[in-house]
C-alpha cells in the first residue's frame, strides 16, 4: 500500500482509469486496454506514432497531416530527413522549426545523413550520440524493448527465488541442485544482459522493426530514385517524340521537294516540246515559201524573149560574175535546202 501511495497515478485519456505513468502511451496517454482496442499506427507522412480513435476509420494519416493535405495538397520529400512531409517548401515542419531554433542541420551519427540538429545540450543526446529524430525514435523503441525484456527476466528470477525459499524444507541435495541451477541461470543471463546493454538496438532475437529509421531512409531513397528514373524516362520519351516529329517533317519536306522537281521537269519538257513543234512548223513554212519563190523565179526566167546571140553572151557573163551555188539548177538548190546546210544564206538571197 505504501508503494502505491508513494507512486503517482495518471488517468487514461479515454477510459479515465488511473495507472502509473510508465504504463500509459507516450502520445495519447492511453492505458493497455485502450491501446489494445485501438492500435498505435505510424503516420505515412510525418512518421509520428498516433492512436486510432475509431475502429471504422483505419487511415494511417494523423490529424495534423490530414489537415495539411486538405490545405496544401500532397507533400514532397524533405531535403534534410527525406520524410515525405514537406507541405510548404522543400522542408518538413519539424526540420524547419528545429533549423529556426538550433541552426543548420548536422550529419547524423547513425544514418550518416545531414538531418540532425545540434541542441548544444548533452542531456538531449541519446547515449552521447547526436542523432536525428528518426534515429532517436528507433533507438528509444529498441531501448524500451530491451527494458521490457530485462524486466521480464528479473521477474522470472524473483519467482525462482521465491520458489527456492518456499522449498527450504526439502533435502539438501535438492537444495544444492537448485542452487547450482540458479547459478547457471544467473551466469547465462549476465552475458545476455551485457549484450543487450552493449547493443540495445538488437533487442530480442529475430525482431526487426519495419518502421525503423534505416528502413524509412531506404524506402525514401528508393522512392526518390524511382521518381528520378521516371523523370529521366519521361525526358527520353519526349526527346524520342521530338526526334520522330523532326524525321516525319524532313520526310514530308523531301517528298514535297521531289514532287516540285518532278513537276518542274515535266513543265520544262512540255515547253521544250512546244518550242520544238513551233520551230518545226516555222521551218516547214519557210521551206514552202522557198519552194514557191524558186518556182516563181523559174517562171520569170522562162517568160522573157531575147535574141539568141545576145542571150547567150549575157548568160555567160552572168555565170562568170555570180558564185558557183547560184549557177546550179533549181533542183540542186532544193536539195541543199533539204539538207539544211545553206538554208540561212539562201533565205537571205531570196528575201
Amino acid at each position: 500500500m505504501s508503494n502505491t501511495a508513494s507512486t503517482p497515478l495518471f488517468a487514461c485519456s479515454r477510459c479515465f482509469s488511473r495507472h502509473p505513468f510508465e504504463e500509459l502511451s507516450t502520445g495519447e496517454q492511453l492505458c493497455k486496454e485502450c491501446r489494445g482496442s485501438f492500435p498505435v499506427v505510424k503516420c505515412t507522412y510525418c512518421r509520428s506514432e498516433f492512436q486510432q480513435t475509431s475502429k471504422s476509420n483505419t487511415s494511417s494519416i494523423c490529424k495534423k497531416c490530414e489537415a495539411n493535405v486538405k490545405a496544401y495538397g500532397k507533400p514532397t520529400a524533405c531535403e534534410y530527413c527525406n520524410i515525405i512531409a514537406a507541405f510548404i517548401g522543400n522542408k518538413c515542419q519539424r526540420c524547419a522549426n528545429s533549423e529556426r531554433k538550433y541552426g543548420p542541420a548536422v550529419t547524423c551519427e547513425q544514418c550518416k545523413q545531414r538531418c540532425a540538429f545540434d541542441r548544444h545540450d548533452d542531456s538531449k543526446k541519446v547515449e552521447g550520440k547526436l542523432l536525428c529524430w528518426l534515429c532517436t525514435q528507433s533507438l528509444k523503441r529498441a531501448l524500451a524493448r530491451t527494458k521490457q525484456h530485462l524486466s521480464s527476466s528479473d521477474k522470472h528470477k524473483h519467482r525462482g527465488h521465491k520458489s527456492k525459499s518456499s522449498h527450504k524444507e526439502k533435502r539438501k541435495s535438492d537444495m544444492m541442485k537448485s542452487i547450482n541451477a540458479s547459478d547457471s541461470s544467473l551466469n547465462d543471463s549476465q552475458p545476455l544482459e551485457k549484450k543487450s546493454k552493449m547493443n540495445p538496438l538488437q533487442g530480442k532475437k529475430g525482431e526487426v522493426d519495419p518502421n525503423s529509421s534505416d528502413h524509412v531512409v531506404a524506402m525514401t531513397q528508393l522512392k526518390e530514385t524511382i521518381a528520378s528514373l521516371q523523370k529521366k524516362v519521361q525526358q527520353k520519351d519526349n526527346e524520342l517524340l521530338s526526334k520522330d516529329k523532326l524525321i516525319t517533317e524532313l520526310k514530308a519536306q523531301h517528298m514535297n521537294n521531289t514532287q516540285d522537281m518532278r513537276n518542274e521537269m515535266k513543265n520544262k519538257d512540255r515547253l521544250n516540246e512546244t518550242k520544238f513543234n513551233l520551230m518545226n512548223t516555222k521551218i516547214q513554212n519557210l521551206l514552202k515559201e522557198v519552194a514557191t519563190l524558186s518556182k516563181s523565179a523559174k517562171k520569170n526566167k522562162g517568160g522573157g524573149r531575147q535574141p539568141p546571140g545576145a542571150g547567150r553572151g549575157r548568160a555567160q557573163r552572168q555565170r562568170h560574175r555570180q558564185p558557183q551555188h547560184q549557177l546550179d539548177p533549181p533542183g540542186a538548190i532544193l536539195v541543199e535546202l533539204n539538207c539544211g546546210k545553206y538554208f540561212p544564206l539562201i533565205f537571205l538571197l531570196y528575201k
